[in-house]
């Protein structure tokens, strides 16, 4: 990422996570959605959970790939003002969760939800962090299932995501510069940084939204 770039991520609100996950769920153009990728890897999986792990075995390999950023940035840049390989690895997270959520019986078009999608992607560190603060008031579970939906607990979440994701990439921009004298080292640590947070957020979300559906 560039100065220009730098400095326009700096100048980005909170809402460009709903934007993000809007555009996860929904899809756009090539950008299959969350909804429909979930029942894709149903239909060849023919159960729920091993197409849960058909979902996040898929975006792993998004998550490490370098050319997502680069073949689909254009479609995200349309859609939300955020620089591309920014955009792509929270557009790969975001439609991950989603997914992973509507498989195991959340509605995606629920506010209550797409809160705990956030929160979900916090990763399990940052949200135990925040809950022990009191910034947070539960787990991603409660949030998703509770009485009414809370649009301040939404904006605090949403804030959160955008100061860690400018602090991410001020992180992976240093590794990639100093990396830049070993050949080939500096794109594999921008996808060795996307591809283990990928697994962090998979995993904790495997254990925040537990599935709803029932057995058998």
């Amino acid at each position: 990422m560039d100065n220009k770039q730098l400095a326009a991520a700096e100048n980005l609100s909170a809402d460009v996570f709903h934007q993000i996950l809007d555009l996860a769920i929904s899809g756009k153009g090539a950008l299959t959605g969350a909804k429909v990728l979930a029942k894709q890897q149903l239909e060849k999986s023919r159960d729920h959970e091993r197409a849960v792990r058909s979902v996040i075995n898929q975006h792993l390999a998004l998550a490490g790939g370098q050319g997502f950023a680069t073949n689909w940035g254009g479609i995200l840049l349309s859609v939300v003002t955020i620089p591309a390989n920014m955009g792509a690895s929270a557009f790969v997270q975001a439609r991950m969760v989603a997914a992973i959520a509507h498989l195991r019986g959340y509605e995606l078009v629920d506010p209550r939800v797409k809160t705990a999608i956030l929160m979900c992607m916090l990763g399990p560190s940052a949200g135990a962090a925040l809950v022990s603060k009191g910034v947070l008031p539960s787990s991603p579970l409660v949030v998703a299932t509770a009485p009414v939906f809370d649009a301040q607990l939404d904006g605090a979440v949403a804030k959160v995501l955008l100061e860690r994701a400018l602090s991410s990439v001020g992180g992976k921009r240093l590794g990639v510069m100093l990396g830049k004298g070993i050949p080939f080292v500096g794109g594999g640590v921008g996808a060795a940084v996307d591809a283990w947070s990928t697994r962090a957020v998979a995993n904790h979300t495997l254990e925040a939204l537990p599935s709803r559906r029932p057995k058998g």
